[in-house]
């Protein structure tokens, strides 16, 4: 067993809540910008003065709609200013936060309404209303819904709602609410069966926030721009910008990812935020457009470059001959790269899943550093993150400071700290299971600790596969190299008491057909899935996959699937981790194929 503590830095009082941060920003730095904003097209700034009003305004509001103190609103929104301030609304107003993913099914936003006794939701658009009233019979708690979108839109009906609240009145309640009361229930979305409901407490997000602020801050500081478009209901997102705040930063949203690159060129971030699988398709995409243009051999000289160099910064031996070679290739690619993402990004912050050591040199030695970390929505978002000071490819970081990180016998990585959750709303099984009496929280995932105390993530302790001969794979290591691939979008390694190691791979929409042109191909992907072309690109991905295991860990025969792996298809959560078991029932056809072909 190992274990690695790093001492607290930063204290947090009875008193303290996190609506205090608006109203103490304001009354200190009124004029600071906080938040850029699009309207009409155009960003526009919002003061820390302006800000702080608009959330008084709209928490008299609540509080006139007959809103108690500890009551939950449901939040069912895409990401964008207006859900910065409801949320921070329903904390200055003594309320519990309740979010919901947009895309979230009836049946879903039905149980996160019940189970939490939602006793009012705040929808986005029309849209999302209906899926609100078409269960809203079976929601006995549930007494008002507010709309985002249209005439009055919520942010006025709430204001209007509360001109006869009185500032006072409104600061005393919201004084009244203290650090260990709870702030937000957050449903993780699950990759099997239905979501739990996490106590997360006003302490336990305040820790994270000064603590990441106060651990970093060459990355977040009163010069920082913060372009978000993770989904704010998930807690990594939602953690982020409250430290931007913590730290005056400037915060934009935007929820269309497909509009995503003039978005980055307009707001020009310093730092972004994004999941692995984001970084994984910006350099796919980048290597697959440039040998399309027949500069092939020049991006791949240029990525060799970009990691060799990376990897001499550890070594701390960067040559002559390799700064030469870097700074050509920074003129010639490296400088492109970082001009889509706005021109001004030099750092990023991965989390969901390990972005892969390769891809960590890569981004790095273009000069985009991407620090990666490690947390869980029970722990408040990051309870391990990589940062300058604190830095190695290929780990998520140290223990942020305050929390405690143990190697149980069996690999699965413990969490101790101010950070982690209280429990589970109305589970106290699953609370009992998780949560030891002295404090340590199961993580169900599986790592490593050196003894500089960097953790690295392995794999999930349920997803562990066992084999016929009774060896144990992680599958994490082999999908994650396999997704490095050009044309491969998702995919999901088999075994479980079979006498080899087999994968489901989805091919790359957006990469397939310059694949397809370039091959002199037609027809769609259900049309080539046997094409002996693509089958040897593929298995190309899987024997250099391979190479990161054992002979007995190896992926022996592989299907290609006439579709992909989507979130609107139901096999991957909002945070784009696959669902396994939805996967097994749903390509049980396919994966006997393996085994009996």
């Amino acid at each position: 067993m190992r274990e690695f503590s790093v001492p607290p830095s930063v204290t947090v009082s009875a008193e303290d809540n996190l609506s205090d941060m608006v109203f103490a920003t304001a009354e200190r730095f009124g004029s600071s910008i906080v938040y850029r904003r699009k309207v009409d097209g155009t960003w526009t700034d919002v003061t820390a003065q302006e800000f702080a009003g608009q959330v008084l305004a709209v928490a008299k509001g609540l509080v006139a709609s007959g809103l108690q103190p500890g009551d939950r609103i449901g939040l069912l929104s895409r990401t964008r200013y207006e859900w910065s301030l409801v949320d921070f609304a329903i904390l200055a107003a003594g309320g519990v936060t309740v979010p919901i993913y947009e895309t979230s099914s009836a049946e879903q936003v039905e149980w996160i309404l019940s189970d939490s006794g939602a006793k009012a939701v705040i929808v986005e658009a029309a849209t999302h209303r209906k899926v609100v009233e078409s269960v809203q019979e079976k929601l006995s708690e549930l007494t008002n819904v507010w709309q985002l979108e249209g005439t009055p839109g919520a942010i006025d009906e709430l204001t209007a709602l509360g001109t006869d609240v009185a500032d006072e009145d409104l600061h005393a309640r919201r004084r009244q609410v203290g650090a260990d009361e709870l702030a937000t229930l957050v449903y993780t979305s699950g990759t099997t069966g239905r979501s739990k409901g996490c106590e997360l407490t006003h302490r336990n997000l305040i820790s994270e926030v000064r603590t990441v602020v106060a651990g970093a801050p060459e990355l977040l500081n009163g010069n920082t721009q913060i372009l978000l478009f993770l989904p704010l209901a998930h807690i990594l997102a939602r953690v982020v910008q409250l430290a931007g705040f913590q730290c005056r930063a400037t915060v934009g949203h935007t929820a269309d990812v497909k509009n995503l690159l003039p978005d980055l060129a307009e707001f020009r971030p310093t730092l972004i935020l994004s999941v692995p699988r984001v970084f994984e398709k910006v350099y796919n995409s980048s290597k697959q457009r440039a040998h399309a243009a027949g500069k092939g051999k020049i991006f791949d000289a240029a990525e060799a470059t970009a990691v060799a160099w990376s990897e001499a910064q550890d070594a701390g031996n960067v040559g002559l001959g390799l700064r030469i070679k870097h700074a050509v290739f920074d003129k010639l690619v490296y400088s492109k790269l970082r001009a889509a993402l706005g021109g001004r990004c030099d750092s990023a912050v991965s989390g969901g899943a390990p972005l892969g050591v390769r891809l960590g040199h890569f981004f790095r030695g273009i000069g985009v550093t991407v620090y990666e970390g490690y947390g869980l929505t029970e722990t408040s978002a990051a309870a391990t993150v990589g940062l300058p000071k604190y830095f190695k490819v290929g780990t998520v970081g140290r223990p942020i400071n305050g929390v405690s990180i143990r190697i149980a016998e069996d690999g699965e990585v413990l969490i101790k700290g101010e950070v982690v959750f209280r429990g589970y709303w109305h589970n106290e099984a699953a609370t009992t299971e998780s949560l030891t009496d002295d404090g340590w929280f199961h993580s169900g995932d599986i790592g490593e600790l050196d003894a500089d105390g960097y953790l690295r993530i392995t794999g999930r302790k349920k997803e562990l596969i066992v084999t016929a001969a009774g060896k144990n794979v992680a599958p994490a290591v082999l999908e994650d190299r396999l997704r490095a691939h050009v044309l491969i979008s998702q995919c999901m390694v088999v075994g479980d008491n079979q006498p080899f190691i087999g994968a489901l791979i989805t091919i790359d929409p957006e990469a397939f057909p310059l694949w397809r042109d370039a091959h002199s191909k037609t027809g769609e992907v259900a049309d080539l899935v046997d094409d002996a072309d693509l089958r040897a690109e593929i298995d190309g991905a899987v024997a250099e996959a391979n190479k990161a295991v054992s002979a007995a860990e190896a992926i022996k025969k592989f299907r290609i699937l006439p579709v992909d792996f989507t979130e609107d298809g139901g096999q991957l959560t909002p945070t784009l981790k696959l669902k396994r078991a939805v996967v097994v029932k749903e390509f049980a056809h396919e994966i006997d194929a393996i085994y009996t072909r």
